[in-house]
C-alpha cells in the first residue's frame, strides 16, 4: 500500500510540476521562436516566388523592347544579387544580414519598377498576353511579400517581448540565456514616398 500512494503522490507530483512550467511560460519562447522561423520561410518564399517570375518577364520585354539593354541587365543583376545573398533560421538575430537581404530586395524591387516603367513606351507590350499574365502574377506576389513581412515582424515582436517580460523573462534569463533578440525588417531609405510606376 505505501508503494501505490509513493507511486501515485509521484505521479501527481510530476503531472502538477508538467502543468505548472507550462502555464509559467517555459514554452512560450520556444514555441515563439519557431513561429517566427515560420514566418522568416514564408518570406523567403515569396521573394524566391518573385526571383522565379524575373527571368520569363526580361525574355518577354526583351522581345519587344531590345534597345532598354541596360534596363534588362540591371533586373537580371539585381535578380542574382538578390538570390544569392542566404539568410537562415540561425541568421535571424543577426540584423547585418537581415539588412543586406533587405537591401538587395529592395534593389531587386527598383530594377523591376524601372522595367515596368519601360512598359509604357511599348503599346504592343502592354497588350502581350504573357506579359500582361506575368505583370500580374509578379503584382499579386508583391503583395504576398508585403503580408509575409508583416507576419513576420508580428513574429519577432512577439518573440522578442517575451524575451524581456514577465513571467517568461525569467527563463530568458536562465534555460534560454543564449538566445537573442531576432532582427525586425526595417523601412528603406525613401519608403516613405510610393514609387511612380504606371501601368
Amino acid at each position: 500500500m505505501p508503494n501505490v500512494i509513493s507511486r501515485t503522490f509521484l505521479a501527481l507530483t510530476i503531472i502538477g510540476l508538467g502543468l505548472s512550467l507550462s502555464s509559467c511560460g517555459y514554452n512560450t519562447i520556444p514555441t515563439l521562436q519557431e513561429q517566427a522561423k515560420a514566418r522568416w520561410s514564408d518570406v523567403q518564399n515569396q521573394y524566391q516566388r518573385r526571383a522565379d517570375l524575373i527571368p520569363n518577364l526580361v525574355a518577354t520585354v526583351q522581345g519587344f523592347a531590345a534597345q532598354e539593354k541596360n534596363v534588362l541587365t540591371a533586373v537580371v543583376e539585381a535578380r542574382a544579387k538578390a538570390t544569392q545573398i542566404k539568410v537562415d533560421a540561425s541568421d535571424l538575430t543577426d540584423p547585418d544580414k537581415i539588412k543586406a537581404f533587405q537591401d538587395a530586395q529592395a534593389q531587386l524591387t527598383g530594377a523591376l519598377g524601372r522595367l515596368l516603367a519601360v512598359s509604357e513606351n511599348y503599346p504592343e507590350l502592354k497588350s502581350n498576353a504573357n506579359f500582361l499574365a506575368l505583370q500580374s502574377q509578379l503584382e499579386g506576389t508583391e503583395n504576398r511579400i508585403s503580408v509575409a513581412r508583416r507576419d513576420y515582424i508580428d513574429a519577432v515582436r512577439a518573440f522578442n517581448t517575451a524575451l524581456r517580460t514577465f513571467p517568461t523573462i525569467l527563463w530568458a534569463k536562465t534555460a534560454f540565456a543564449g538566445e537573442k533578440p531576432m532582427a525586425e525588417f526595417t523601412a528603406t531609405t525613401g519608403a516613405e514616398t510610393p514609387p511612380q510606376v504606371k501601368f
